[in-house]
């Protein structure tokens, strides 16, 4: 009987200690986090353009169009669930949204300095 009543307070402890997750909060915390990496990406690709031995401006122009590319394109998918009410936040059917947004931020903020760094590199081999 006393095994019956502790298994009963157990599984009521753990009920109450699930977390749920706030949408809102993961897409900041992932919007934040991925600004770091893209900057210390777009940091050591623009650096290694730079010592390709070319005195252009042309990787502090791309730096200027990264900077100018991301910062819109983070707040556009933070600004879409930073709408959301409390409800809506904590909404398990949002997942697969969550996740198509998440998958794509990274992509974007890995993949766009890595991929115009390509292409400056490709044109100061032309030059």
């Amino acid at each position: 009987m006393n095994e019956l009543i502790n298994s009963h307070d157990v599984a009521e402890h753990t009920a109450t200690d699930v977390k749920v997750r706030d949408w809102r909060k993961s897409m900041s915390d992932h919007v934040a986090y991925a600004l770091l990496v893209y900057t210390g990406l777009q940091i050591f690709a623009t650096v290694k353009a730079m010592s390709g031995g070319t005195s252009s401006l042309l990787p502090y122009a791309a730096l200027v169009i990264l900077v100018a590319a991301i910062i819109p394109a983070c707040r556009w998918f933070e600004r879409r669930w930073t709408g959301m009410s409390n409800e809506e936040a904590t909404d398990q059917s949002y997942a697969g949204a969550f996740r198509r947004d998440i998958t794509m931020l990274w992509l974007l903020a890995i993949g766009l300095p890595l991929v115009l760094t390509c292409v400056c590199m490709a044109i100061f081999a032309v030059m």
